[in-house]
């Protein structure tokens, strides 16, 4: 049995990394009395927290927080017709955080996730370890069997050559979870019991080529290396399908990653995710997801996009006119969704103009 930390008595870090290049992203429909707890490591930050559900509910936000609101008629004000790409119930609809934000790195967390203990009984500052794997290199193209190369005690092993040794930017870094475990819904009908006490001293680069099931609970990556292609989908209210949104999003950012030459890693952090999720309900969002990932997973792992596509935007739009192409057959689901994937980049650029170095792929 694993317990969250106890993070009473800590003191806020008076000078936190990053702590004007970051916002803290949080999609949520209640009170956010979980920062308590993140306090001594969160309370530095700016917050841009989205509301999902109903706007005229009144969220609460323990006091000392920096932060922006937004509900879904803010939502509506400022993007207009193009309002309709971000999805509603649906935890889907942070992506709107990540498109208003101004900072160079995002750190978006779920309000059912508190703050987790290493073996020692220490309290996990997730945030400061997402900091350091972005900051520092990843080995997409060879695997290092002493997983990350660049942490303190460890290296490069014997016959890992040194022309790749450099590395390459880090553009995305998943966290894990303790305690509840990031399940589908069959696995959590099989296993209703089952929780993850494995706390695994380890970050690694996931290789280029190969695809992963990204979790939206305990994430950060730099905005503007892949910020345009984080884009969670339609999920939720009027739409199929449920609790894909981030996946999609991590299929669609490793692709581009692999492309443009970027890293993906994964590991540390942990956090402590405090509830499991409904699986009937779960179940009802994810069915036609389990059928056509079988669909999707392929596509996705035989996608290329061409040597004309230099920017992440580019990049994007290629992937959705495949995406309108080649899926949708499975369901015309998907012909929506390539559609919305388009207007995401406009609304994108809309609110974050692209510089001429950065739109001629120089940047």
């Amino acid at each position: 049995m694993v317990e969250p930390a106890n993070t009473v008595g800590i003191a806020v870090n008076p000078t936190p990394l990053l702590k004007d290049e970051l916002d803290i992203v949080i999609p949520t429909i209640r009170n956010l009395d979980f920062l308590e707890m993140w306090r001594p490591f969160l309370q530095p930050y700016h917050l841009i927290i989205v509301q999902d559900g109903d706007p005229s509910k009144k969220i609460h936000v323990p006091e000392g927080y920096d932060y922006e609101l937004y509900n879904r008629n803010d939502i509506n004000r400022i993007l207009g017709p193009k309002a309709s790409c971000i999805s509603f119930k649906d935890s889907a609809c942070r992506c709107f955080g990540y498109m208003v934000s101004k900072k160079k790195y995002i750190f978006t967390i779920d309000d059912d996730c508190f703050v987790a203990k290493d073996p020692s009984g220490k309290a996990v500052n997730a945030l400061e370890q997402h900091i350091k794997n972005l900051l520092c290199p990843s080995s997409p193209f060879f695997f290092n069997t002493l997983y990350d190369p660049y942490r303190e005690g460890a290296d490069f092993v014997r016959g890992y050559p040194f022309s790749l040794r450099e590395g390459v930017s880090t553009a995305v870094s998943h966290g894990l979870w303790l305690n509840i475990p990031d399940y589908d819904a069959p696995t959590q009908l099989v296993k209703p019991k089952e929780r993850n006490t494995r706390y695994v001293d380890a970050v690694m680069t996931i290789p280029k080529g190969t695809l992963f099931p990204m979790c939206g609970m305990n994430l950060a990556f730099d905005r503007d290396l892949i910020g345009p292609a984080m884009y969670f989908g339609l999920m939720g209210d009027g739409q199929p399908i449920g609790r894909y949104d981030d996946m999609w999003a991590g299929w669609c950012i490793k692709v581009i990653c692999d492309h443009l030459g970027l890293g993906v890693k994964t590991g540390l952090p942990y956090i402590y995710h405090s509830k499991a999720s409904n699986p009937f309900v779960n179940l009802k969002k994810e069915y036609k997801g389990i059928f056509w990932q079988e669909e999707i997973i392929p596509f996705f792992q035989n996608a290329k996009l061409s040597k004309e596509a230099v920017t992440v935007q580019q990049c994007y739009i290629e992937l959705s006119k495949m995406v309108k192409e080649k899926l949708s057959s499975l369901d015309p689901y998907f012909d929506k969704l390539a559609d919305a994937m388009v207007t995401w980049i406009e609304a994108w650029d809309e609110l974050n103009p692209p510089t001429a170095a950065a739109a001629n792929g120089k940047a």
